[in-house]
């Protein structure tokens, strides 16, 4: 399986972005560039919240283009992680499973798996102001996570974390996403390195082809040179 952008172009008043790529199935890749660029539209194009002016996202061949939020395989893991201040971490995580709240057996037996899988086992009955920022990002994961779908984005997640408590969440998403594929916005190069094989330039109006992380922050080419500095 595999997501593509084909020849896809977004146009808001004054703004334009183009892509035309593809990112394997189970792959990481991050999205690096000025602000402004459209790293952060490119993930609203795909999770449905953005039209496309031409083109088409394709997952495994089927043309997502036209589908509502809802109906598309895209998680999204914002930066404001968007955690119920009066719900407890069981019951924001139960959204992920059930917008009523009613969870069977086995839904329950899922979210503690998963509750466990991020470390947050024994706090569920924790409201978001009771965890720290580490832990509230743990949380805001592990409902993307519940969602079960197969692409989750992130954009910028974790940017209000100090840099080790960031080091550690995405070594954590690593862990967690095994097969899922996921892209990251991201304006720290290091985060790019730690976490993706491929980054995807966003410059210019235009959404780069991913390339060897490695070798692109060792040799930016020039838009991304400026912006790095």
């Amino acid at each position: 399986m595999a997501l593509t952008f084909e020849a896809a172009a977004i146009r808001l008043d004054d703004f334009h972005l183009t892509a035309d790529w593809q990112a394997e199935a189970g792959e990481r890749i991050a999205l690096i560039g000025p602000s402004g660029a459209g790293k952060s539209t490119l993930l609203m194009a795909l999770a449905g919240f953005v039209p496309l002016a031409a083109g088409a996202i394709r997952w495994n061949g089927r043309d997502l283009t036209s589908l509502p939020p809802a109906e598309r395989p895209v998680a999204t893991l914002f930066q404001e992680q968007n955690l119920f201040p009066h719900l407890t971490v069981a019951q924001n995580l139960g959204l992920g499973l059930s917008p009523r709240l009613r969870l069977d057996k086995a839904q329950t037996a899922r979210l503690a798996e998963v509750l466990e899988r991020v470390g947050l086992a024994g706090m569920e009955t924790r409201r978001p102001a009771q965890l720290s920022g580490g832990q509230q990002g743990r949380a805001a994961l592990a409902r993307a996570l519940l969602q079960g779908r197969p692409i989750l984005t992130l954009d910028e997640p974790f940017a209000a974390l100090g840099p080790k408590l960031k080091a550690d969440m995405l070594d954590l998403v690593t862990e967690v996403t095994t097969g899922i594929t996921v892209l990251m916005v991201t304006h720290d190069p290091a985060d790019a390195r730690r976490f993706a094989r491929r980054t995807v330039v966003v410059a210019d109006g235009v959404a780069h082809p991913p390339a060897p992380t490695q070798a692109l922050l060792d040799d930016p080419p020039p838009a991304l040179r400026d912006y790095l500095g």
